[in-house]
């Protein structure tokens, strides 16, 4: 009777911790609906669209946004787009990393930076959330501000007063002609951070 039960677990497949490992989730953040489509404050958006369109794959709909999966080498990288609206993004991370049960060491987010120069990319492992209400929000959710962050510079070309409507503004044409060289190289970081690690990430990328 032991030898059987013996027999009844050992072929029960035991999920590989490495595999949690090898997944990784990126997290773009923006807000849902068509004006804000093309706005500056949903860059996080832009990055991971122009990377699954690179990869040949198409979100689809989830619980708390929409999702692709694509593999490279080994590993699978979850591009989410949380549709809870910028101020509660915190709540579609941490029931994504939940329930993939990915760590968050494995876990990006990519968001826009008044604080940069247009274009301009930091890579940092952890940090306040700046006054950014995305950022406050996963701090919340995950009690903790030791996470991956990609920043995409949208520059500070704002009047007194005006900072609001220059975030969901708009790029200028001089952006826009810009942007794509920005998306290749922010797709490649996406890459990087899965692949090489984030202090390589970080290294080959920050200041670019």
């Amino acid at each position: 009777m032991i030898k059987w039960i013996q027999q009844l677990f050992s072929s029960v497949p035991v999920a590989d911790k490495t595999d949690n490992m090898k997944k990784f989730l990126i997290v773009g953040l923006g807000n849902i609906g068509a004006e804000y489509v093309n706005t500056r404050h949903n860059i996080g958006f832009k990055v991971v669209d122009f990377l699954a369109r690179k990869e040949g794959v198409s979100f689809e709909t989830v619980k708390l946004g929409t999702m692709v999966e694509f593999k490279l080498k080994g590993r699978s990288f979850l591009l989410l787009k949380p549709n809870t609206y910028m101020n509660l993004s915190g709540k579609a991370v941490k029931y994504w990393l939940d329930k993939e049960n990915i760590p968050v060491e494995n876990l990006l987010v990519i968001t826009d930076d008044l604080n940069l120069s247009f274009g301009a990319i930091r890579i940092k492992p952890k940090g306040s959330d700046g006054g950014h209400n995305g950022l406050k929000n996963i701090n919340f959710e995950l009690n903790s501000n030791v996470y991956a962050r990609f920043r995409f510079g949208i520059s500070d070309e704002f009047k007194k007063g005006k900072q609001v409507d220059y975030v969901l503004g708009e790029w200028n044409a001089e952006e826009d002609a810009k942007l794509p060289e920005r998306y290749e190289i922010a797709s490649e970081i996406i890459k990087s951070f899965g692949m090489a690690g984030l202090e390589l990430t970080m290294t080959s990328y920050n200041g670019k």
